[in-house]
């Protein structure tokens, strides 16, 4: 008892001793670390711009008023200072750099905070892969803030590295950066009462966390139940009346603007005074291209902005109300007892970011300030690098003669359209080969469909990057190729191939779990940029982002067909066609 107290009370007289230096400096009795003089800030709380110096210490903002002094002082003349963005939902493995790499190209842009659902690692190595995360991104200048993956696998018709119920993951909720379970993809299942899927539900309740949702399209007496679970949220809008039929029931939309799913065009009549305040930006899915030459959440910003939305709206839904949804009651404002994160841009219209701060050090100011990279344990860095258990394939392996469905690629979306049966590859009809091929537990397994939209005229594409199990999907031509390219997809440890006649045309290795690489972002890009031209030289669709729309194309929960390692299936009715 005596060793409790000891502790207890040191613990109160470090945090007094902060609170005594907040309060001096608030009061205008020290200086400040920091002060933002002459600063035009938007201010979250009364919908306006308002002026005054800023003063930070201690990492938080602790006063606005006339003359501040601080130990540092950078002049806002002619800027706008805004609370630092969050992403309020993204699978950081998806940019296919590390969490280190992947902040390095996120902080030019303002992004400050991430949500983050590491689903796509976790269902390569399962436990071992969320703990990979949560180290891998532990100490970054960038909060990184974790939702529970709640499908792994995505339905129990897919096959992943490993199976997760909701025992699994229990421990984690303790975890300081956890605050929920990610999106319930399986909505199929919530519906029907599975009881798998509602205990995951149950036991983020029973820690009081929060619940994302996933269900495109969901309507009716259907959606009611779904909602009826405690599910907040929907990140799979793409038209505004699925939107408005979820806000109506309470659920918060999260408008996503990422490199494959793009929403923002159909969803920002949401970003008005009737709705705002259900509404935060999310990315889901960015690639580095995107990243370096776009933005993140800066680009959604501007691209509302220029659709006509309200300045300050457009920065509330990419900061404040994200914080709020998230209960993440320090964050997101501009403010005294906030968080000093913060961006300062040159204007709304050009909205350039200039500056951005982490708990009131700057973090980059035309530089990305250097940083300590995260230590990971290295069993779970070794058990990352092997993560590919399957033999090599022939051409024979890829051929079945009997009719098989085909997947009807949708430009600039990742649903899809059921484009009947087919027997055979026809290039001039655009019909292609599509497989995939289970890699983690040597299953045999391959499933075989065909695919319309891709455009490929000769040669075949694979990558280990597949949502959500990640197994190796593969399209091509021939069943030649196709094979020669998953069996150099293995040989690299996983990520993408181009090939053509046999011999690779380009390719980029992501070996960390067979979905990331410790490259720089800059040399991802390139490479993969590479990759993407030599897909076009090959006649692909320049319509459709080649490598992220299909990699979608195996993930059995978003409608309408899908193939996964067993055959082409329904998602509607979740049966195989």
């Amino acid at each position: 008892m005596a060793t409790y107290q000891e502790s207890y009370t040191e613990k109160i007289n470090r945090r007094l001793a902060v609170k005594q230096r907040v309060i001096n400096v608030a009061a205008g009795r020290e200086k400040a670390d920091l002060v933002l003089k002459n600063s035009t800030f938007v201010n979250v709380f009364s919908n306006e711009l308002c002026q005054g110096d800023i003063a930070i210490a201690q990492g938080i903002f602790v006063g606005i008023a006339d003359r501040y002094e601080g130990e540092q002082e950078l002049d806002m003349s002619g800027k706008i200072v805004l609370p630092g963005f969050i992403d309020a939902h993204i699978h950081l493995e998806s940019a296919v750099v590390s969490p280190k790499e992947f902040v390095r190209a996120v902080l030019p842009h303002g992004t400050t905070t991430v949500i983050t659902d590491p689903h796509e690692i976790a269902n390569v190595m399962g436990n071992d892969g969320i703990e990979y995360m949560i180290q891998a991104t532990q100490g970054l200048p960038l909060d990184v803030l974790f939702m529970l993956p709640s499908c792994v696998p995505a339905t129990p018709m897919d096959e992943s590295g490993a199976v997760l119920d909701y025992q699994a993951i229990d421990h984690f909720y303790s975890h300081p950066r956890v605050l929920g379970l990610a999106e319930m993809m399986n909505y199929v299942g919530i519906v029907a009462g599975d009881s798998e899927a509602v205990k995951k539900i149950a036991a983020a309740q029973a820690h009081h966390k929060k619940i994302d949702g996933h269900a495109p399209g969901l309507s009716g007496k259907e959606l009611n139940a779904y909602v009826a679970t405690g599910v907040y949220s929907d990140h799979e809008c793409y038209t505004l009346e699925d939107a408005l039929n979820k806000l109506r029931l309470g659920q918060f939309i999260m408008i996503r603007e990422g490199t494959a799913a793009k929403n923002l065009d159909a969803l920002y009549p949401l970003l008005s005074t009737q709705y705002q305040e259900r509404c935060m930006f999310a990315t889901d899915d960015k690639h580095p291209s995107d990243l370096l030459e776009q933005g993140h959440i800066d680009y959604i910003i501007k691209r509302a902005i220029g659709l006509g939305v309200d300045p300050i709206i457009a920065v509330k839904a990419a900061s404040h109300y994200a914080a709020r949804y998230f209960l993440l009651n320090n964050k997101g404002a501009i403010a005294p007892g906030y968080l000093a994160d913060f961006v300062v841009i040159d204007n709304f219209q050009d909205f350039h970011v200039e500056l951005v701060a982490k708990e009131g050090k700057i973090c980059y100011d035309g530089v990305v300030k250097p940083f300590a990279s995260p230590k990971i344990d290295p069993v779970l860095a070794a058990r990352a690098l092997d993560t590919f258990h399957l033999p090599q394939l022939t051409a024979e392996d890829l051929r079945d003669d009997r009719p098989l469905g085909v997947i009807g690629l949708v430009p600039g979306e990742i649903v899809s359209e059921n484009k009947g049966y087919a027997q055979a590859i026809d290039i001039e009809k655009d019909i292609l080969k599509i497989a995939v091929v289970e890699r983690h537990k040597n299953t045999g397994h391959i499933g075989l469909g065909y695919i319309t939209g891709y455009g490929l005229k000769s040669g075949a594409v694979a990558t280990s990057f597949s949502h959500d199990s990640h197994n190796i999907i593969v399209v091509g031509t021939n069943e030649k190729d196709m094979a020669a390219a998953v069996n150099q997809v293995v040989e690299n440890r996983g990520g993408i191939v181009v090939l053509r006649d046999g011999a690779v045309v380009s390719q980029l290795a992501l070996p960390i779990g067979g979905i990331m690489t410790d490259e720089d972002v800059a040399t991802v890009n390139q490479k993969l940029e590479a990759a993407k031209e030599a897909v076009f030289q090959l006649g692909g669709s320049r319509g459709i982002d080649p490598f992220m729309t299909l990699s979608f194309m195996s993930l059995p929960v978003i409608p309408t067909l899908r193939l996964t390692t067993r055959g082409v299936i329904d998602v509607e009715t979740q049966q195989y066609i």
